[in-house]
């Protein structure tokens, strides 16, 4: 079987890294166990990355460009009032259901490992934060949105909606119902919708 690429190596490593810094957390991983799987030597890994943080880095930035596309695409032909906010919502719970790693290390990013990347984070992050609030704002302004505080209403849905997927073996025990199965994440995902519309949607 012929080696990969370096460019098909370095994908393979991402791909391996974020799965075992999602499950295990940054300081319970090691190269050695991420070579081993990718199947290459520990030298070869740190040909492309030069250390366990700048891995980690590449993983993080990796997995947010990922999440800034998915919003990106969500707000780039705006429509006014509840539908486009139902369209983002709607689009960020899709994503994380797509992508459980992410899920888990947005949580472990935000909880176990410290600093490392939040300013990084925070300043990619703002741009659409501010953009999203002038809309909610604007909307707001015009009476097609209920009046609450922009910024806040965007915290509380970005929590509402990782906080499903990153706690679900906690919500399994408070509901009685495993929430990873398609009719659960359904319902949920409905009442998100109309807990989100009950408190913006002037028509309701």
């Amino acid at each position: 079987m012929p080696a990969p690429a370096p460019a098909d190596t370095k994908a393979l490593i991402l791909d391996v890294a974020r799965r075992r810094f999602a499950q295990r957390g940054l300081a319970a991983t090691s190269l050695s166990e991420i070579a081993d799987e990718v199947g290459i030597r520990r030298p070869s890994l740190l040909h492309h990355f030069p250390s366990k943080d700048a891995l980690y880095r590449a993983v993080l930035e990796q997995s947010f460009a990922d999440w800034f596309a998915i919003v990106e695409s969500s707000t780039r032909e705006l429509v006014e009032g509840w539908p486009q906010v139902e369209r983002v919502l709607r689009a960020a719970f899709a994503f994380f259901d797509a992508h459980p790693d992410f899920v888990r290390l947005a949580r472990r990013e935000a909880l176990d490992v410290g600093p490392l990347l939040t300013e990084e984070l925070g300043d990619g992050l703002r741009p659409l934060v501010d953009r999203a609030a002038r809309f909610l704002e604007c909307e707001m302004d015009a009476g097609r949105l209920r009046r609450h505080d922009a910024r806040r209403l965007l915290v509380t849905g970005y929590g509402a909606v990782l906080s499903y997927f990153s706690d679900a073996p906690l919500i399994a025990n408070l509901m009685g119902a495993d929430p990873s199965t398609s009719e659960a994440r359904s319902a949920e995902l409905d009442h998100l919708v109309d807990l989100f519309r009950g408190a913006l949607d002037p028509s309701c």
